[in-house]
């Protein structure tokens, strides 16, 4: 099986390339590693994969390097590139699209937001559309957990109203599972949308919130504490992500009866932390006390995210890692890959 994995350099597509290759799946990586956050992270990711910066930095319909035998190829494009995007998939032959591309950030969104329509619904747009007309067995997509908006019943079900989206990030999200929908009702597309739930981890981006608050530590600055803390968060370890993502992309949905084959599923923790323990495991992780800004919630933001998990854990999903132990992990790769000597 040939899996397409978009956003190949990002955080979680880096780490479900990763995962697919150690597992045999012929994997083609797309990404256009753009300048959202340091490329140079996003170029140590694909350093991990076999890609060197060179390869990686030719644009367009160009193969680059190999590795795990002949299984990994990457290509540097556009989601929004109308007349290559079509192309990659007649020449690759692909069999499943995992995508993954995206132009994250809620707050990014206030100040951006011709760039997430851009991406997320143009780019999207020739997703489906490269599906439809290539034969393609199964396309999962990340939503995300912002798509709940504000909801006040908890835990957070697929089965709630997502009616109310509070950023144009989580509008574009909502956007992409009713543009998923119709394409699998229309052109029997299997389609599941991926609700993830404050991601976490080794290789994570720079403007997540426990990449800036291990920077402010290590570098004796405070950290940023907004809604003064009263905040909680699902917060759910990389690797349970991807076992989940493994999960799904193995049971693909089935049409029923009227029905199309279509799904959305959460894949987080189950089990929400407040943001003063999240940050009290980032600070024993340090073995340093964080100096603390307190400040009033951002806008777009929510009091707190809770994932019901139940449909998913009906095929095999289970959330092991806690925060203490996916905390430590993260913070010893911060150190290394930051080139930081640990206490």
């Amino acid at each position: 099986m040939r899996i397409l994995v978009t956003g190949a350099a990002g955080f979680i597509g880096f780490h479900l390339s990763k995962r697919l290759l150690s597992k045999g799946y012929d994997v083609v990586g797309l990404d256009n590693i753009n300048e959202y956050y340091d490329i140079n992270l996003k170029y140590a990711r694909l350093n991990e994969l076999g890609i060197s910066r060179n390869e990686a930095e030719v644009f367009l319909n160009k193969t680059a390097g190999i590795k795990f035998g002949d299984s990994f190829q990457f290509i540097r494009m556009n989601l929004e590139d109308r007349d290559n995007l079509p192309k990659l998939f007649k020449d690759k032959k692909i069999d499943v699209v995992c995508n993954l591309a995206a132009q994250a950030g809620v707050r990014y969104s206030l100040e951006n937001p011709e760039t997430y329509i851009d991406s997320n619904i143009v780019g999207f747009l020739n997703i489906l559309e490269c599906c439809r007309h290539n034969d393609i067995k199964h396309l999962l997509y990340a939503s995300s957990s912002s798509v709940y908006g504000a909801n006040k019943k908890t835990p957070f079900s697929t089965s709630d109203s997502v009616d109310y989206p509070i950023s144009l990030y989580a509008a574009t999200k909502k956007s992409n599972e009713l543009m998923a929908h119709t394409y699998s009702h229309l052109f029997d597309i299997p389609t599941t949308g991926l609700r993830f739930f404050t991601v976490y981890g080794p290789w994570g981006r720079p403007d997540m919130a426990i990449y800036l608050f291990a920077d402010a530590i290590s570098k004796d600055r405070p950290i940023k504490v907004f809604n003064n803390g009263n905040m909680s968060r699902d917060f759910t370890y990389i690797d349970d992500i991807i076992n989940g993502i493994e999960i799904l992309l193995a049971n693909p949905p089935e049409k029923n009866l009227n029905e199309p084959a279509y799904r959305i599923s959460n894949i987080g923790n189950g089990s929400p932390q407040t943001l003063g323990d999240f940050i009290k495991a980032i600070e024993i992780s340090f073995g340093k006390e964080a100096k603390k800004e307190f400040l009033p919630m951002q806008a777009g933001d929510v009091p707190q995210t809770w994932a019901d998990i139940s449909e998913i854990e009906k095929i095999g999903y289970k959330s092991t890692v806690g925060i203490i132990q996916g905390v430590s992990c993260f913070i010893a790769w911060y150190n290394k890959y930051n080139k930081i000597k640990s206490n």
